[in-house]
């Protein structure tokens, strides 16, 4: 019997529950192993044939069911009928691409009025900013929906507002008790949210916002001289950011996962062809595909090069330009993993001893497209939460990932609320900050701490 792992780990066998797993077993023809996994899993038999075969028609929820959707499709229904300026402000990285991209191609299937905005990494930091919300007032938008982002944006959403824009949030990040003041918050992570579809990621989450606006365009008559998009068609791009978003494959998202893989084997997506191309991925194209061929592609725009190349990637009609867009984020993807192996080296130098609580690390030399992936790294090896912050005149900026049973996303809220840090936000397993050279400090001694959750849990008066 195997003892350990190829890294030499020890395997673990969680207890089951053995009857359940024996039926599981016998009722749908399992290996004895699949089944104990799915009864670890808490896969019941009444579950396990949609967890075996998940489909959008048995699986996909009511959109309406979800707190402010019925309010944000509303305004989206008036204002493509009244042809008003609309714009997408996406995250970099490949949630907030492919959520982007939903946006894109369904209202520009209507010939809307539409445009994007993805800030840069560097320059602009995460989610909306002020400046960025001045400059599409000044080009006549009146409706912004964020997308992957804007949950804790208070200050630029409030700009927004007064600037006359309506401004509907599609996100999944982890919500305060205050919410932005803004026409509709849609996010399933709010904590007045009573929805059970809390695993969502952010393109799933704008899936659903244009079901539902797609239900009410119908209602309103507004395809009786046009077609209606083809929303099956564009599984593939939920597909793509779901399994890139590490969020749980289970529930819809499995539907998302299952159905979207099948659309890419015959993607119409011109973007996308390119971009197996130009990756090389072979069929039969599956969740690795997605997950270590096009996703880290994707993002490489975001991480070292420019922003909005994925969603122009994604949205493009033009198989020219296509083509030459997936090779420079094949080249930039190159770039990304030489400046993240060096990273990856000179933060295993500062790794606490073994019994530390936390993975806390920094440097002034680190690109900070690269410290998420390197926090990555750092809680796979050492199988406990990681910080990695790239420091550029005592202002850090950071990222953070977890394991599970440490929700990183409420602890940074928490640390934030606290004056803490500069500012910051994230889900349970993920999360991004940005805090000074001297609070990190103050973190250290937590590090021997004998309980993980407490790791980043605020004690100190920063004053």
């Amino acid at each position: 019997m195997v003892a350990t792992s190829l890294t030499q780990r020890r395997w673990v066998y969680p207890a089951a529950d053995e009857r359940l797993a024996q039926a599981l077993a016998q009722r749908f023809a399992l290996p004895e192993m699949v089944a104990r996994i799915m009864a670890v899993r808490g896969i019941s038999l009444d579950a396990a044939a949609d967890f075996l075969q998940p489909t959008l028609r048995n699986l996909l929820p009511d959109p309406m069911q979800f707190k402010d959707m019925a309010v944000g499709v509303a305004r989206m229904v008036q204002a493509l009928r009244n042809k008003e300026k609309i714009a997408v402000f996406g995250d970099y990285d490949v949630d907030g691409a492919t959520s982007s991209a939903l946006i894109l191609q369904f209202c520009r299937g209507l010939t809307a009025n539409i445009t994007s905005y993805i800030p840069d990494r560097i320059a602009e930091g995460y989610g909306p900013n002020s400046p960025a919300i001045q400059k599409l007032a000044a080009q006549g938008i009146t409706v912004l929906i964020t997308v992957d982002c804007g949950t804790t944006a208070f200050e630029p959403l409030e700009v927004a507002r007064g600037a006359g824009m309506a401004v509907i949030v599609l996100d999944h990040h982890v919500a305060e008790p205050r919410l932005p003041a803004v026409t509709a918050m849609v996010n399933p992570n709010r904590l007045d949210e009573t929805t059970p579809h809390r695993h969502l990621a952010a393109v799933g989450v704008t899936f659903l916002f244009l079901v539902a606006l797609n239900t009410a365009l119908r209602q309103h008559g507004f395809y009786q001289h046009q077609p209606e998009p083809d929303l099956k068609a564009m599984l593939d791009i939920v597909a793509l950011g779901t399994v890139a978003d590490v969020v749980s494959l289970t529930g819809i998202n499995r539907a998302f996962v299952r159905q979207g893989l099948k659309v890419l084997a015959t993607t119409r997506n011109i973007g996308l062809q390119a971009l197996l191309k130009s990756s090389r991925a072979t069929p039969p194209f599956d969740a690795y595909t997605a997950g270590f061929l096009l996703g880290p592609r994707i993002n490489a725009g975001g991480r070292v090069g420019k922003a909005d190349l994925g969603t122009r990637l994604l949205t493009t009609a033009n198989p020219q330009e296509a083509s030459q867009l997936a090779a420079t984020l094949e080249q930039l993807n190159e770039e990304r993993r030489a400046i993240e192996a060096l990273a990856v080296e000179e933060a295993l130098q500062q790794v606490f001893p073994e019994n530390a609580a936390a993975v806390l690390v920094d440097s002034e030399n680190w690109h900070v497209g690269v410290i998420g992936l390197v926090a990555s790294r750092l809680k796979d090896r050492f199988n406990r939460p990681a910080l990695v912050t790239a420091f550029t005149d005592g202002i850090g900026k950071g990222s953070c990932r977890s394991v599970k049973g440490v929700d990183i996303g409420s602890l940074i809220i928490a640390a934030r609320q606290e004056g803490l840090l500069l500012n910051g936000g994230g889900h349970a397993m993920a999360a991004g900050l940005r805090w000074r050279t001297a609070i990190i400090v103050l973190f250290v001694p937590l590090l021997n701490s004998a309980s993980p959750g407490n790791w980043l849990r605020p004690r100190w008066n920063p004053a």
